[in-house]
């Protein structure tokens, strides 16, 4: 347990503020940007961080959410297909981050955070100019399952059609997102918007949105988990749970208004930035 102060905890609402708006604006989930801010800024230790970052997404997930249901951003289709592979991989990356802190090796936990985020945010170096997808050709999967949809783009104001891809490689990487999730204690947020942008061919809001509707499942499929091993402070997460809710529902407000290009330049800094920290801090006692 650590001691959570009437001035710390306002810290933490800030904090958690800023991660639920960078977490609905990018797909994120608040989690990502939440435990690096906690273990780096606040002395939180990392099992407890990633136990508070883990019920910060739920919040996330709920705050983004239904707004970007209702604006027809989620495409609820893809997201609940998808929900096998990161449930199932939820379940056995959080029964490995245990063996990991059994064996007190949470240390390559940070390491490794750091470098999957820096690696997922290099392919967004290759398409930081595309405003929508081009290709719409859609293939076998594309048709049996019904993967197409049309948005409107407020930044655009114009109508948007695309076509999810590849969905096999996209379930498959759905698993390897979900085990990171439970690892990391996040609702690998940056990694299923990889997966939906840059291997089905999503367009990146929609792959934005639709994270932001899958990363609250994905996290509550672990959260049992990080309670009965003690990776949940109720007074922690008490601190940051308001912030993030806050954040993701402001948040809502703007996605569907900035442009495409603008939304993974943000989305590519922060994660990069946060990727290297997280070695540093995995790297140095």
């Amino acid at each position: 347990m650590i001691a959570v102060t009437p001035y710390s905890s306002l810290l933490i609402f800030i904090a958690a503020l800023l991660a639920g708006l960078l977490g609905s604006l990018t797909g994120l989930g608040g989690g990502v940007v939440l435990t690096p801010i906690l273990v780096l800024f606040f002395g939180v230790p990392l099992d407890l961080a990633l136990g508070t970052s883990l019920i910060s997404t739920i919040a996330t997930s709920s705050g983004a959410a239904s707004a970007y249901v209702k604006d027809e951003l989620s495409n609820m289709r893809i997201g609940m297909s998808l929900e096998a592979g990161t449930t199932s991989g939820a379940i056995a990356g959080s029964l490995t981050l245990y063996t990991l802190e059994k064996l007190n090796l949470l240390s390559a936990v940070a390491v490794l955070f750091g470098v999957v985020l820096i690696i997922s945010g290099i392919p967004n170096f290759a398409r930081m100019k595309n405003e929508v997808a081009s290709n719409l050709k859609p293939d076998y999967f594309s048709r049996k399952l019904k993967l197409a949809g049309t948005y409107r783009d407020t930044a655009l104001k114009a109508d948007v059609p695309y076509v999810g891809r590849r969905y096999p490689y996209g379930l498959a990487g759905m698993f390897a997102a979900g085990y990171l999730s439970g690892l990391l204690g996040i609702g690998s947020g940056a990694f299923k918007v990889v997966a939906m942008d840059l291997v089905m061919g999503l367009p990146f809001k929609i792959s934005t949105a639709t994270s932001n509707f899958m990363i609250g499942v994905t996290a509550a499929t672990s959260s049992g988990l990080y309670w009965a091993f003690g990776f949940i402070q109720p007074v922690l997460v008490a601190s940051t749970i308001p912030g993030v809710l806050i954040g993701a529902m402001i948040g809502t407000r703007y996605l569907n208004r900035m442009a495409s290009r603008r939304l993974r330049q943000v989305f590519t800094v922060v994660i990069i930035l946060l990727g290297v920290e997280m070695i540093l801090r995995g790297l140095v006692p």
